[in-house]
């Protein structure tokens, strides 16, 4: 991994482990939803930049494109 992906991915990992921490049931955080979507869009983001930087995403792509195929007869459309 490079080390701005690295960076994020602990940053993000330290912000969602102290949000954990400091919630108790009575406490209701208002625009929770919000942080809890950007986490998400982060860890998102830093599996496509990994993926993409190595031939696993083109494995993956290739492997999806041969399910659907078989799924939906082959041929790569002509049949």
């Amino acid at each position: 991994m490079n080390e701005a992906l690295l960076k994020a991915l602990t940053q993000a990992r330290i912000h969602g482990s102290t949000w954990l921490e400091s919630r108790t049931p009575a406490r209701r955080d208002r625009g929770q939803t919000a942080v809890e979507y950007l986490g998400i869009i982060v860890v998102v983001v830093a599996i496509v930049v990994a993926i993409s930087g190595t031939s696993i995403g083109q494995d993956i792509k290739n492997a999806i494109a041969r399910k659907i195929a078989s799924l939906t007869g082959g041929g790569g459309g002509q049949g």
